[in-house]
């Protein structure tokens, strides 16, 4: 049994099919059908099962399973909302701000040298390896959009300018009124965020920007999109898969939570 509705298996499947038809595979060329390759996908997503365990049970070879899962990751990633989509359908919906929050999905996969052969996907905030996601939410914590994944050595800051989020963000609230929380991680990030006063070094900081601070900690709920994809996928909190591959396992994610709790914008 696994928790999830019938519904969100059904519309994996349907993505593989249409997959399968635009890739002109001829019938019978494929062991599992179109359904039981999604099934295949969610229980590597939802119970974290073992692959050559997923590929048993479907009388596959191990390999042939691995090409089965990366298939069924590629398929749903590549409707994931892009940058520019999903802070105007948010928009759209009438929402008033957006939330921004960094996460590191854990890896253990070997090390990698990085700059100053410092380890590239060594995580000092977290202790472990892994890839930082940045993720939009909107004001109730539900993710609509995830970016490629970076090195977990790199902060959040970093992350989000590396993949133009910053830049995004700061526009969109510019031009459509509608600003980002974020935590402290995303400290001097423009103008169109909010987050919390630092407290000085040596010092308090004043009544005004206390209350402030309890105003932005009050609405706004960052972490919880990023606690929301890894509680419902078990397979986000440690992957065993190439590093290279959590963002299309983290795109793939945010796809099918939206279908699990029909909540697309």
């Amino acid at each position: 049994m696994l928790d999830v509705e019938r519904s969100t298996a059904e519309h994996l499947a349907r993505l593989l099919r249409d997959h399968r038809i635009a890739a002109r595979t001829r019938r019978g060329r494929r062991a599992p059908g179109c359904f039981r390759q999604a099934v295949l996908v969610l229980r590597w997503f939802i119970d974290n099962a073992r692959v050559s365990q997923l590929a048993r049970d479907n009388g596959l070879s191990t390999s042939t399973a691995y090409r089965y899962l990366h298939e069924g990751l590629t398929v749903p990633a590549a409707g994931a909302p892009d940058l520019t989509t999903a802070p105007e359908r948010a928009k759209a919906a009438g929402l008033t701000h957006l939330n921004l929050d960094g996460t590191v999905v854990r890896t253990d996969r070997v090390a990698a040298p990085g700059p100053n052969d410092a380890d590239l996907w060594w995580s000092g905030k977290h202790q472990h390896h892994g890839g930082n996601v940045q993720v939009i939410s909107t004001p109730d914590g539900r993710p609509i959009r995830v970016s490629p994944a970076r090195p977990g050595r790199e902060h959040d800051t970093t992350c989000a300018r590396h993949h133009g989020l910053l830049d995004a963000l700061n526009r969109i609230a510019a031009e459509l009124d509608m600003p980002t929380l974020a935590d402290l991680g995303h400290e001097n990030a423009g103008d169109g965020f909010r987050h919390p006063y630092k407290k000085p070094a040596g010092s308090e900081l004043t009544e005004a920007q206390q209350t402030y601070n309890k105003v932005i900690r009050g609405i706004s709920v960052c972490e919880r999109a990023s606690s929301l994809l890894k509680t419902t996928f078990k397979a986000l909190r440690r992957i065993s898969l190439d590093p290279s591959r959590i963002t299309k396992i983290a795109a793939a994610a945010l796809v099918l939570l939206q279908l699990e709790y029909d909540r697309t914008i």
